[in-house]
Order: structure tokens, then C-alpha cells, then sequence
């Protein structure tokens, strides 16, 4: 697994958490690469803001003192979540050509279940019609899914929340996330 380099803040708190004795400042952030959920400690006079992109790969780093280490998912504050929302939905419309793929390139995880149903919404007959599909032709995109498969559950938005579910609760199987 590669290092990351950069992060996206979800949540800055300038007095750290409130039940916690210390009082040193926390940015919750993930990962842009491997979705990792981290505690970040911004330099001393760094004001950090939701949303906002830092680098946290080796060598000099202008905003982040240093990476505390992962966020755990109970740690994860109400506006943290909410931004983590906005920042999936926007790494898969960026990221589209990636999460297609998965529909080309998922395989059973063992005899009774594939990967694509543990999609929100995605069913043993969805499967078995995407597999039927990307056998004559694999998909370009999530507009070609939904053409080419009547009454499929929107793949965009179930990747969004599988991704999203992925972060925030224990799953068995981690598709997105590593």
C-alpha cells in the first residue's frame, strides 16, 4: 500500500476534543489515495478549514506538524461525516474510470457471494446481468451501465455508499477502502 501524500480536512478542531484533557489542536482528514481516516496536528498559527487539501508526505510539510495516526471511525465528528459525504461523491464522479473498472474486474469472494452484491441495492440477478454484460463488451461508464441494464440501482450512488459505510462501520469485506 502506498503512503499518502495528500489529505482533505473533514473536521479542524482548535481545542482538540472536549472530553480529552489535552488541549492541543486536531484536524480529522482522510486520505485522498487510500481512504484512510486520519488525526492530523497542524503547525503551531495554522488555521485549518473542511474541506481543504494538505500534504502529508515525507519531507517538509507547511501545515501538518505531524500524523498522529488513524482516526477511529467513534472519534469521527457530525460535520467530519457530513464532509466526508461531499468528498466521496466528489473522488467517484473524479474517479469514474476506477469504480467502472470494478464492475469489469470483481469476482466472487466465494462460492456464495461477488463482490458487486455487496453494493447497496445490487441483488444475485443484477450481478449475474453485469457479469452477462461486460462478457460481450466491458463498460465504459456508469452511464453505459445504466443503459445497457434495465432497472439498475444507480452504480455511482452505490459506490458512494459503500465507500461511505466502508469508513464510518465495521464491514466483513472492504471493497474501496484499505
Amino acid at each position: 500500500m502506498e503512503k499518502e501524500e495528500n489529505a482533505i480536512i473533514l473536521d479542524y478542531l482548535p481545542n482538540g476534543y472536549p472530553l480529552e484533557k489535552k488541549m492541543m489542536p486536531i484536524a480529522q482528514a482522510i486520505g485522498k489515495r487510500n481512504l484512510i481516516l486520519l488525526e492530523l496536528v497542524p503547525r503551531r498559527g495554522v488555521s485549518l478549514e473542511a474541506g481543504k487539501e494538505v500534504y502529508i508526505g515525507e519531507g517538509k510539510r507547511d501545515e501538518i506538524y505531524y500524523i498522529l495516526g488513524r482516526l477511529h471511525r467513534e472519534k469521527l465528528t457530525e460535520s467530519a461525516k457530513n464532509q466526508l459525504q461531499e468528498f466521496v461523491e466528489r473522488i467517484v464522479k473524479e474517479n469514474e474510470k476506477e469504480f467502472v473498472e470494478f464492475f469489469n474486474k470483481s469476482e466472487a469472494i466465494n462460492k456464495r457471494i461477488h463482490q458487486i452484491e455487496l453494493l447497496p441495492g445490487f441483488g444475485k440477478k443484477h450481478m449475474q446481468e453485469i457479469l452477462k454484460q461486460r462478457k460481450e463488451n466491458e463498460f465504459e461508464s456508469f452511464e453505459d451501465m445504466k443503459k445497457r441494464i434495465q432497472n439498475l440501482p444507480d452504480p455511482e450512488k452505490a459506490v458512494q455508499k459503500r465507500i461511505l459505510s466502508e469508513l464510518i462501520n465495521v464491514e466483513r469485506y472492504n471493497l474501496f477502502v484499505k
